[in-house]
């Protein structure tokens, strides 16, 4: 699939995160539980794209996610996520990554992003609760919501930016 359709299925994600999700959820879930599956497709471009996918990518959908939905301090979310795609790709550059293996990059990266945003928001007294507080009430709870996100999408991802890399290559050669 070319990144185009790639960017255009991630602007869909980014509208359904913010909207028709939480109508899914039911009303004991809504405060607690944060989607970032965009997050996800960065980390999956700084698998299977490189680094710099990664990181145009998460400055964009991260400067999306600032301006439409935290608008109380602009480009945290943008920082974090491009910062994250970028150590990822840099990581994994010459590996072949597993699904066991994608999956807890992707498990640990998200439990970095939200500890990122978390200290960010702390050091401008955005918020006043303990880490462990909000680890126990919207980190972890999104970090499963993530896993079970990655999960269902790891393969047909995989296939997607690897297509993509695949049909680059053929046009290069011709």
């Amino acid at each position: 699939m070319s990144m185009q359709r790639i960017v255009a299925f991630m602007l869909l994600l980014f509208f359904s995160e913010g909207s028709l999700f939480y109508w899914l959820l039911p009303d004991s879930l809504v405060s607690r539980v944060v989607p970032h599956f965009t997050f996800a497709f960065v980390l999956f471009a700084a698998l299977y794209r490189g680094r710099h996918t990664a990181v145009l990518l998460g400055l964009f959908f991260g400067l999306l996610q600032d301006a439409a939905f935290y608008g109380n301090i602009i480009g945290v979310h943008s920082f974090a996520m491009a910062v994250i795609g970028y150590l990822v790709g840099l990581t994994m550059e010459k590996r072949r990554s597993t699904m066991l293996m994608g999956l807890s990059v992707i498990v640990l990266s998200t439990l970095v992003y939200e500890t990122i945003i978390y200290y960010i928001y702390r050091l401008f007294r955005l918020t006043h609760q303990t880490y462990e507080w909000a680890l126990m009430d919207h980190i972890l709870p999104s970090l499963f919501l993530q896993f079970g996100f990655a999960l269902i999408f790891y393969i047909p991802a995989r296939r997607w930016y690897e297509g993509s890399i695949k049909k680059k290559v053929e046009e290069e050669e011709e």
